[in-house]
């Protein structure tokens, strides 16, 4: 129990000050924040309850950590995301960004890549090679890799969810064409559909069968390739699309239970595919909320494997963390702030002990990130982990009476947000009813009304503003050219394979979809044939029908690809 003496001395130390009428101030969430915080607030004076709940880095709860000696060996993995127009020009910034000291990259699609389509599709106009790379066959994959040390870069990602299974072939097939074999690197594949239907909008198929093609990966990973990551749990974009810490990842998890449950009615047990999943999360600019919601989350997360899922093994009960500095905190009008920006959000990530970190670029209200901007993105993370000392030692803010505060406050609120959604039947229902995109869009417009109100402040946009055009960097759109050139290139890439055997895979994708056998086999063979990823959607829609119409799920992923610029400008 607290010290009674000390809980009133600190009490009576707060009225004194006048703190205790300062009672307004909250985090971006909205959890109250103490004037003064203190052991009462931390609930840490109970030595052997605060051991407990903490535990000790790398030990069950994890609350510390997922590894003994935290950064002090080797920081976390610093991962850019890159895609440019062209997977030559892509291919070129991975290079660049590996020879300046980078351990993983990962790979920004298109949207007509993401949803399925070919760049010559009608729906694809305009939009080749704007937000990310266009991949539209196994030719424009082997390029991307060309001269990639595949099995010396620590981590490669790609933002793959409604195509997850078709991400998976096309890596299998590119490497294998360029001399590796899948068992000499691994991939994290994003692979989370049912936050597209929720944030994002990249979605193909309706969600249930979009949720069993998610699972394809999952468990043809778990039998063929167990040290790739299947699928990550997204709550990044559920959070830039305008959701708090809480629902961040409350609806984060609660998705997740979806697919873990969907695994175990494949025959596979929590064990054989637990320890390949990562939380993907967001680094908000509330550095100490942000900290918290990392402690936290791993707390969840042991639980969850352990008590809910029978989980024994304790890689599987420890979260690996992927977080990337949020986007829509990034502002259009002086961009150079953004740099200031992303290095708090960054700096939230190694205090709250994340594996992988990828920093946004000063320029992405904007464009695509510039190679300046890129670079300055990486450099900052590299001035973090050796320059600042973040490193030297394993949960820097472990007992600090306010983090711990945080981290139990954000625990129960998320617990209790979890249970509502459970209540409901479940994140999928949840989801199909259209109360989970509810929550997220009135928690955006409150927080909209505030910035506006001026009652939260956006340097440079709502205070401190300067007069004239604030913006020093200019949109630059993908060359008119390119689309043209990557429509032609796949003309190319029809007229020299074979349409027969093309027609005989698409064939075999189409049965495996239809008998619900898992569908890597065929879709892997379909990629070798040189069929494209229109045409491999086009034939899983023959059986699972489309979400949809084409035009509008193309639209709402338009729409979340501008929304870093809408929310940034407004």
């Amino acid at each position: 129990m607290v010290d009674e003496d000390f809980a009133a001395l600190a009490a009576a130390w707060s009225r004194r000050h006048g703190l205790d009428q300062l009672d307004d101030q909250q985090t971006l969430t909205g959890i109250p924040v103490p004037g003064l915080a203190t052991p009462e607030h931390g609930n840490v004076a109970d030595a052997a309850a605060y051991a407990g709940r903490l535990g000790f880095p790398g030990e069950f709860p994890f609350t510390r950590g997922i590894s003994p000696r935290g950064y002090r060996k080797e920081p976390w993995v610093m991962g850019m995301y890159s895609g440019r127009a062209s997977p030559a020009e892509t291919n070129r910034r991975i290079k660049n960004l590996l020879e300046h000291g980078q351990r993983g990259f990962s790979i920004a699609l298109d949207l007509p890549t993401q949803n399925g389509l070919d760049s010559d599709h009608p729906l694809a106009a305009g939009e080749v090679g704007k937000v990310g790379v266009p991949i539209d066959s196994l030719t424009d994959m082997v390029e991307l890799l060309d001269g990639i040390r595949l099995d010396t870069v620590s981590q490669i990602r790609t933002t793959a969810n409604a195509i997850g299974p078709l991400a998976t072939a096309l890596f299998i097939a590119a490497a294998q064409v360029n001399g590796y074999q899948p068992s000499q690197f691994k991939v994290l594949l994003q692979n989370d559909v049912l936050k597209e239907h929720l944030a994002r909008g990249t979605y193909i198929f309706p969600p249930r069968a979009g949720l069993e093609f998610c699972i394809d990966v999952v468990e043809y990973c778990a039998r063929h390739l167990p040290h790739w990551e299947p699928i990550e749990f997204c709550g990044y974009h559920i959070r830039d699309a305008g959701s708090s810490a809480v629902q961040e990842l409350a609806f984060a998890l609660s998705n997740g239970r979806e697919y873990i449950e969907a695994a175990l009615r494949r025959g596979l047990s929590i064990d054989e595919f637990g320890d390949g999943i990562y939380l993907f999360l967001a680094a908000h600019i509330d550095i100490f909320e942000e900290v918290a919601k990392f402690r936290a989350a791993r707390r969840l997360w042991s639980a969850l494997m352990r008590d809910d899922y029978g989980s024994t093994e304790e890689r599987t009960a420890a979260a690996k963390i992927f977080v990337y500095t949020l986007g829509s905190v990034q502002t259009a009008q002086e961009p150079l702030n953004n740099i200031a920006r992303i290095a708090y959000q960054a700096l939230a990530a190694a205090l709250g002990g994340v594996q992988t970190l990828a920093t946004s670029s000063y320029d992405e209200a904007l464009r695509l990130p510039s190679d300046l901007a890129a670079k300055v993105g990486l450099r900052t993370q590299q001035i973090l982990a050796y320059e600042t000392g973040v490193s030297r030692t394993v949960d820097p803010l472990g007992g600090s009476y306010l983090v711990e505060y945080l981290t139990d406050e954000l625990e129960r609120a998320i617990r209790a947000e979890m249970q509502r959604i459970s209540e409901m039947g479940g994140a999928l229902v949840a989801l199909e009813t259209g109360w989970l995109r509810e929550q997220i869009d009135e928690h955006a417009y409150q927080t909209q009304m505030q910035i506006e109100r001026k009652e939260l402040t956006v340097v440079g946009v709502n205070r401190f503003v300067e007069t004239g055009g604030a913006a020093t960097v200019e949109f630059a759109a993908a060359a008119d050219d390119f689309e043209m050139e990557q429509c032609e290139r796949l003309r190319a890439v029809r007229a020299r394979r074979s349409g027969t055997d093309v027609a005989g895979r698409l064939h075999e994708v189409s049965a495996a979809a239809r008998s619900r056998h898992n569908t890597i086999p065929s879709i892997l063979a379909a990629i070798h044939a040189e069929a494209t990823i229109g045409e491999i959607c086009s034939a899983l829609a023959s059986v699972w029908g489309y979400a949809d119409s084409r035009a509008g799920s193309v639209g709402k992923a338009k729409a979340a690809a501008s929304h870093i610029e809408v929310a940034s400008t407004s």
